[in-house]
């Protein structure tokens, strides 16, 4: 049946995507004659307690040979989530979404499209668009103060920097997560040149505070760095310097919990006589919930006794973090860029608005990109759906869907699949948040892409199995081909690349803490540095791929051919993982060969003659 409907397309639904509050959406249904009488309209609902679907009949527009028109034109002025479905009124027919946004004929219950409406003044920092991140595991990036003293005793210093991080036993003794590599703050200042031709303009730090633990989620002193990798001053010199190579400097704020050897909560002792913990009287004690049906006596994180939970609507806690002269207020002026928050769907919507309130207070071109693993417009929580991206909350979100699509397509599923995901989230997400997703393939928290893309499934089997694990002679080879093709797509997707340090050497690993391991300085790979580079370079420089829309032209088996469309230039990627060359028609007309298991991408001026391409990279 030819299409009925599709979200996807302008001609159906203008215009594409989430909808500032108080704009008007024009939907389109294309009906086939043969279908016999139908009366259309348009069933659209809020949703919330007590709201009802609204009816509105669909105007007959008039017909082409053998197809019938109708559309209708509604203004929305509540900011929210609403769904929407089509109903025919004859024969109990209506119109479900489908894949890719397709409207599909159902005489049962569907999926409905979905309608995101956000305020209408929600803006995102403009520096952020068409930018690439880079992520650094502070301790595993590079020691700039070689075999330095431990500043604590209970740390154990790993001098052999190609030794695998110390992963057993677990919470009945040993060392996982006390084995420091040295990594610091002037390390990565030292680097700062070779980040700058990578073609980096923002570095994301997982957490430099104060902490006792090598992945600092355990915050011991908001108010200053962990003094294994440096100082306050030397923090504030490493942004001075990223600024000169036009790099900023975004920081992980962890503040759904604390450190149980913190100065706040004190429970082993470190601190002296203070802390929670300790004395009743603490101011700090208001933070947190004790109580004897907790598990220790108190609440905390996932039931780690070590990561007591915060309550982050305690005025004292809210002040500390967002008032003026506060946490976030300190850290900015300091010079950081921005803020991630780690676990931001388990934050108060109410204290995100405090945080987005601090941040946005400094300036308006400062970040605030919230730790989010679902669609995060769809995201329940708190007893409601969480309400972060409506544009009173975070600027966006770290975009796994993205990753899961992409990664899921270069190891051998379906392109309809991939695209499927991604347009659902480009539907979804209001448009300055989505231009400012970030989009990546590996973090601390996954395994890295390369050992996804070729090596063995984890699955659940544990760390024993997982250690000294990777890949070698034709499974590398050809897995670093499809991790490149895999990075042309996460480069030129709506949003804004994200590389986790020591992909673009190939480093492998499967979870914490193997995907963790110490930057390999001394590596000869140095295959896909130059491809990620030309592809930053290529983002910077072409204006489609910083606001442009997304419009997919073929999306099956392992083909996905896709097009940015700016408001000067148009950008054509195909990538072909299958084994074989294929030869794709472009939107010009023209025809371009991909080889197997490679890209091109094509730009294009808009309005030029389109038999002349003056980028083409393949």
């Amino acid at each position: 049946m030819d299409c009925l409907f599709n979200s996807c397309d302008t001609y159906y639904k203008r215009p594409f995507g989430a909808l500032p509050a108080g704009q008007t959406v024009h939907m389109a249904l294309c009906i086939p004659e043969q279908m016999g009488y139908v009366d259309p309209h348009l069933v659209l609902q809020k949703e919330g307690p007590g709201d009802q679907p609204v009816y509105y009949r669909m105007r007959f527009d008039g017909q082409t040979p053998g197809v019938n028109h109708f559309s209708v034109d509604v203004q929305v002025f509540d900011v929210g989530l609403y769904f929407y479905y089509f109903d025919l009124y004859t024969d109990f027919r209506k119109i479900y979404r489908g894949k890719m946004g397709r409207g599909v004929l159902s005489w049962q219950e569907g999926e409905r499209w979905q309608l995101t409406v956000y305020d209408p003044s929600f803006q995102t920092p403009a520096c952020i668009k068409g930018s690439v991140f880079y992520q650094i595991f502070p301790d595993r990036f590079c020691e700039g103060v070689e075999n330095k003293h431990m500043p604590f005793s209970d740390r154990i210093y790993r001098a052999d920097k190609h030794a695998e991080p110390f992963w057993q036993p677990n919470e009945d003794g040993g060392h996982l997560n006390h084995d420091y590599f040295g990594g610091d703050l002037k390390g990565i200042q030292s680097k700062l040149p070779y980040l700058h031709h990578l073609g980096v303009n923002y570095i994301y730090l997982n957490p430099i505070f104060e902490a006792h633990s090598n992945h600092r989620y355990n915050t011991a002193d908001y108010l200053n760095v962990d003094p294994l990798l440096g100082s306050n001053r030397d923090f504030e010199e490493l942004c001075q310097a990223a600024a000169r190579y036009g790099i900023g400097i975004v920081l992980d704020g962890v503040f759904s919990h604390t450190g149980s050897d913190s100065i706040y909560f004190n429970k082993e002792g470190r601190y002296g006589s203070k802390g929670a913990w300790r004395d009743p009287h603490s101011p700090y004690r208001s933070w947190y919930d004790f109580a004897p049906y907790y598990k220790g006596g108190y609440r905390s994180w996932w039931g780690f006794e070590t990561l007591p939970e915060v309550n982050e609507e305690d005025p004292s806690y809210a002040r500390f973090i967002t008032g003026e002269g506060g946490v976030i207020d300190t850290w900015l002026r300091r010079g950081a860029a921005g803020f991630r928050l780690d676990v931001a769907d388990e934050l108060p919507d109410s204290f995100i608005q405090q945080i987005r309130t601090a941040v946005k207070r400094v300036s308006p071109d400062k970040f605030l990109l919230g730790e989010v693993w679902e669609d995060a417009t769809t995201k329940f929580g708190y007893g409601h759906r969480r309400t972060y991206l409506l544009g009173n909350g975070l600027d966006s979100v770290m975009n796994y869907p993205f990753k899961n699509a992409v990664l899921g397509f270069v190891c051998g599923g379906d392109a309809a699949d991939a695209a499927d995901q991604i347009l659902s989230i480009c539907e979804h997400y209001p448009a300055p948040a989505l231009h400012t997703a970030l989009n990546f393939l590996s973090t601390h928290d996954t395994e890295r892409a390369l050992t996804v893309i070729a090596d063995e499934p984890a699955g659940d089997r544990g760390r024993e199995w997982q250690s000294g694990r990777s890949v070698t002679g034709e499974a590398y080879e050809e897995g670093l081909i499809l991790l490149k093709m895999a990075y042309a797509i996460i480069f030129t997707l709506p949003g804004v690349p994200c590389v986790y340090y020591g992909d673009e050497i190939g480093m492998q690993g499967y979870r914490d803490p193997f995907n963790r391991g110490y930057y390999l300085w001394d590596s000869h790979e140095d295959r896909l540095r130059p491809v990620i580079a030309q592809l930053a370079q290529l983002r910077q420089s072409c204006e489609a791929f910083r606001e442009g829309e997304l419009r997919v032209l073929r999306a099956e088996g392992g083909i996905l051919h896709y097009q940015r469309v700016g408001a000067m230039e148009t950008a054509e990627i195909i990538a072909n993982r299958t084994d074989h060359l294929i030869v794709e028609k472009l939107a010009s007309g023209k025809y371009t060969e991909v080889n197997p298991m490679g890209f091109t991408i094509t730009v294009e001026e808009v309005g030029h003659n389109p038999n002349h391409s003056y980028y083409d990279y393949r």
